[in-house]
């Protein structure tokens, strides 16, 4: 047993004991306390080391100062995960590219810079009564799933969500997989309360291109993320992809979620993410999820739907590339989402 091992068990035995005297208070506190005492810790030589072998697997090169700020971030993550991975939980957390970051860095950088308000957002989506199939995976019905992107330093979440289901929608109905343009969307969608680097909504996003007549493919308008000159580029004469209408389903409704997904095409959806920095696999569940509609700061594409170890669950593309998760996916408890749902035509 090593020494983070126990310390780890040490803090776990004194818990268990103060728990029993003070009872859930103390829970709360303690569960405060280790997250404020992970970055605040002295590191040990063996953290140091793992610190340095995961700066060579991402290509990091720190200043001095820089280095030993980011190590003591790193080895917060890194023992937060120990401690998770011990107990009994539906998923496991790994190390990942955004080991280094603060959570409040990763929000700023990766998520919508302010919570996207989709209470007032009313469904519009007929289900059928079924019956659906137990599992349903668009990735493996044929080539209709384009690969995992990386959205990069950039809150452009929306844009992948939309894109990765029109081009779900658009390989269905012509047999051919487009890549198209988040950028497109990035540089032009501001005038359907988008804003770039800065947040937006699949819904808003969609009726652009419905009302643009279109939206270019990557190559022809590649990703730049935050390298943008206020300028768009959109040619109407190159748009490869097209939006007939849009069709929202109400917030919550998870069977009518099932419904489009089994019947349809993959559905891009939006939800507050708290917690999954690390994610790796297993389903994911999170106790601080807030049940509202107006938190919605992460967008993403529902891919298919099964259970694992008699849990139901989401398969969710995600847009941060694919050292993350399970090769860029990930499975979501299907009863954890408070966002709301996407799809079209």
């Amino acid at each position: 047993m090593n020494e983070m091992d126990r310390l780890l068990k040490s803090c776990d035995a004194l818990v268990v004991k103060l728990t029993r005297k003070y009872g859930a208070v103390f829970c709360c506190f303690y569960s405060c306390f280790f997250a404020f005492s992970q970055f605040n810790t002295l590191v040990l030589p063996e953290e140091e080391y793992h610190f340095k072998h995961w700066m060579l697997q991402y290509n990091k090169v720190y200043a001095l100062e820089e280095y030993h700020h980011r190590l003591n971030i790193f080895t917060g993550h890194k023992r937060r995960i120990h401690y998770h991975n011990a107990g009994k939980h539906t998923f496991s957390m790994g190390l990942n590219q955004f080991s280094d970051m603060s959570f409040a860095e990763f929000r700023k950088t990766f998520l919508l810079t302010e919570p996207q308000n989709c209470s007032a957002t009313k469904g519009s989506h007929i289900s059928s009564h079924g019956p659906y199939p137990g599992s349903v995976d668009w990735r493996e019905k044929g080539n209709y799933v384009s690969p995992v992107k990386y959205q990069g330093h950039c809150g452009s979440c929306w844009t992948f969500s939309t894109t990765g289901c029109l081009e779900s929608v658009t390989a269905i109905a012509t047999g051919k997989l487009p890549l198209l343009s988040e950028q497109q969307l990035v540089d032009c969608a501001q005038d359907f309360n988008n804003h770039g680097c800065m947040g937006g909504l699949p819904s808003q996003a969609f009726e652009y291109v419905k009302y643009n007549n279109g939206l270019m493919t990557e190559d022809d308008y590649p990703y730049m993320g935050c390298i943008y000159d206020g300028s768009c580029n959109f040619k109407p004469e190159l748009a490869a992809a097209f939006v007939k209408d849009v069709v929202n389903i109400t917030s919550y409704d998870e069977k009518g979620m099932v419904d489009a997904v089994a019947r349809l095409n993959a559905v891009s959806f939006g939800y507050e993410v708290t917690d999954f920095l690390h994610y790796k696999d297993g389903v994911y569940s999170s106790t601080t999820c807030k049940n509202t509609t107006d938190n919605v700061n992460h967008a993403v594409l529902a891919v298919g739907y099964g259970e694992k170890n008699s849990t139901p669950n989401w398969i969710v593309k995600n847009s941060w590339g694919t050292n993350w998760g399970m090769d860029g996916n990930k499975l979501l408890c299907i009863w954890n989402i408070s966002g709301i749902f996407y799809f079209i035509l």
